[in-house]
């Protein structure tokens, strides 16, 4: 049977599984979906699949496992050219879609799939006080390099607040990075080598997957639960794959807003120091939490646990400093990679300002009221979605995240689609989902809820079947 455009069925199936290898939706090494997978998803006959997959594998692009699957060889893989990836509208929905469509999005646009807070909802009067600060400060501050660590200043209040928790630890434990990002790419520097296997949440957040297919490694997805990772598949899967890091968030994960239990934790730590496994807990949204849940950090001692954070989400995403509390052996390894790829750490300004800021009174206060804000929001989404059959998986204990499921017959990703034709982007289940299982879900951003325009648009694409 042909499309209106003179394409059979079996080569739609083989272009969609291309286009998805051409935008690191599939990388080398990565199963694709089984046959009966695929064909529900795309909604042809596990018939048409086989043979579009034999094709494919006549072609070199993938290959069989005798009772495995089929696997992406990585022949003729396309370099990654982020700017090559075809217009922002056009191009598929994939690990870096949503923050394309965000990043690029117009001032008019409604961005309730984003993942940053209104600008209004930032501390702009302590940012502005601490530029006049600044400004009156040494030139060198304002003209030199930022060190191979970054300031010593705001190391050492990091390592306040790692002492608070009960870390003990020295300032040579600690490092500032160019941001949360750069943080994750200089571990899997470190750490990766192509091909290697890295374990995620499933779902996760999305920019993980977006990294770790940039370092070519193989991505392998484990189920997660509202108290963390299935702990049963995430041993089973230690064993199948021998990973060598493991990434995931502990607290207020992305995107299901959930928290990992003391037991969860505890069962996490055992399998994967059994398995040689270093774990990287990003821990960007712990200000966010009402009271401080298990961290894997915490019961590890920093030992082979690697925790990175940043303050985009509290303080403002203009300010690019990250951070890694890691072993020193590690740290004086990620400072080479910092020097080799950035010349030194993140601007003397930028974690001038932001140790002003955490230094200063005012910055309990706002996370104070962003908190409490931030309740009152996810309650009024809540309340505004319900009459839609859109129900929250969990209902978080802090944070600005909403992992919300669809009334049976939506899919996300066309919800997504037809909502950016109406300048609202959403943020559909399967740019998180490494099995690509979450299309009956979208995320949603609480605090960027509050125009009745997101819920008409909504409604409108849902009306449409």
């Amino acid at each position: 049977m042909m499309d209106g455009q003179g394409t059979t069925r079996t080569e739609a199936l083989m272009n969609a599984v291309r286009a998805k290898i051409a935008n690191r939706a599939l990388g080398p090494g990565d199963r694709l979906p089984s046959v009966r997978s695929f064909a529900r998803t795309m909604g042809a006959s596990p018939s048409t699949v086989v043979d579009a997959y034999g094709r494919l594998e006549a072609e070199g692009v993938i290959r069989a496992r005798r009772g495995s699957g089929f696997y992406v060889t990585g022949a003729d893989l396309p370099p990654m050219a982020l700017a090559g990836m075809g217009p922002p509208g056009a191009r598929a929905v994939d690990p870096l879609w949503v923050s394309r469509q965000s990043l690029d999005a117009a001032p008019s646009a409604l961005k309730p799939g984003c993942g940053w807070l209104p600008p209004e909802w930032m501390p702009h009067a302590a940012l502005r006080k601490g530029l006049r600060e600044l400004a009156r400060a040494e030139d060198g501050l304002l003209s030199d390099y930022g060190g191979a660590r970054g300031a010593p200043g705001l190391r050492r209040l990091l390592l306040g607040r790692l002492a608070d928790e009960g870390v003990a630890a020295s300032i040579d434990h600690v490092m500032l990075t160019g941001s949360g990002t750069q943080a994750i790419d200089l571990i899997c520097r470190l750490f990766l080598r192509p091909n290697d296997a890295v374990l995620v949440d499933d779902p996760c957040y999305f920019n993980f997957q977006a990294l770790l297919r940039a370092h070519q490694a193989r991505v392998v997805g484990v189920p997660f639960t509202p108290t963390g990772p299935d702990t049963s598949a995430f041993e089973r899967v230690l064993k199948e794959e021998n990973p060598r890091l493991y990434i995931t968030n502990s607290a207020l994960h992305n995107p299901t807003g959930a928290s990992l239990s003391p037991q969860t934790a505890h069962r996490v730590l055992s399998a994967a120091a059994a398995h040689g496994v270093t774990i990287v807990e990003d821990d960007i949204f712990a200000d966010f939490e009402p009271a401080l849940s298990p961290r894997l950090a915490i019961l590890d001692g920093l030992n082979r646990v690697i925790r990175t954070g940043s303050f985009s989400k509290t303080l403002s995403a203009s300010l690019r400093c990250g951070y890694i509390a890691a072993r020193p052996d590690w740290i004086e390894g990620l400072a080479d990679l910092q020097i080799a790829t950035s010349f030194g750490g993140p601007s003397p300004v930028a974690t001038g300002l932001v140790a002003g800021v955490l230094a200063g009174g005012g910055y309990r206060k706002h996370m104070d009221r962003l908190r409490n804000r931030l309740t009152c929001a996810r309650m009024a989404a809540a309340e505004r979605l319900r009459p839609l059959g859109v129900v929250p998986w969990i209902m978080p204990r802090g944070g600005f995240y909403l992992w919300c499921r669809l009334p049976d017959g939506q899919d996300s990703t066309t919800l997504a689609q037809r909502c950016l034709e109406e300048n609202v982007i959403l943020a559909p289940g399967n740019v998180f989902s490494v099995s690509q299982t979450a299309g009956a879900f979208l995320r949603f951003n609480v605090a960027q809820l509050d125009d009745a325009r997101t819920f008409a648009v909504l409604q409108k694409a849902m009306a449409k079947g």
